[in-house]
């Protein structure tokens, strides 16, 4: 069988978010030692090289973690975004964060932690209903995202 070379995927930097965290609700520990937690975003802005630039839509956008013993979290990632020129965008993220054990510790006490330091990752959708959007629909996206005290900057790249 003679297979031709499949092309390497490329990153086209579609997004960058900075949201605003509120205070978290802790839903408890499970019998694994995993806590569940939700935390909301109360607001926040997005820009794009090639989209618009708007807010992230408090009340509706938030993390649903799942945080395990050792410290790496899981998290579903789930945003409204609403653009200076009125579309709104539908982003959500399966992420996953894990470093060193001192790092994770450092970034759960809410200092400021450089995010070179752990591997903070997600893959995205991001769904669209304006018609000049509509590529988003189609999108393949992988996140690059960081904490600090107060937020959580999110880079939103397009596999092409």
């Amino acid at each position: 069988m003679t297979t031709t070379p499949l092309p390497a995927p490329k990153l086209r930097l579609v997004l960058h978010i900075d949201a605003a965290l509120g205070t978290p609700v802790d839903l408890g520990q499970d019998a694994d030692g995993r806590r569940h937690r939700i935390v909301p975003h109360v607001g926040g802005t997005f820009t794009g090289p090639e989209l618009m630039t708007g807010i992230v839509l408090p009340g509706v956008s938030g993390d649903w973690l799942t945080i395990n013993p050792d410290g790496s979290s899981i998290g579903d990632i789930r945003m409204g975004l609403h653009s200076a020129s009125g579309a709104n965008l539908y982003l959500q993220m399966r992420a996953l964060r894990h470093g060193p054990p001192e790092v994770l510790a450092r970034l759960a006490a809410g200092a400021d932690v450089d995010p070179s330091e752990y591997v903070f990752r997600a893959n995205a959708q991001i769904e669209a209903t304006e018609p000049d959007l509509s590529w988003l629909n189609l999108g393949v996206f992988t996140v690059v995202a960081g904490r600090q005290p107060d937020g959580v900057s999110f880079d939103v790249y397009i596999v092409e």
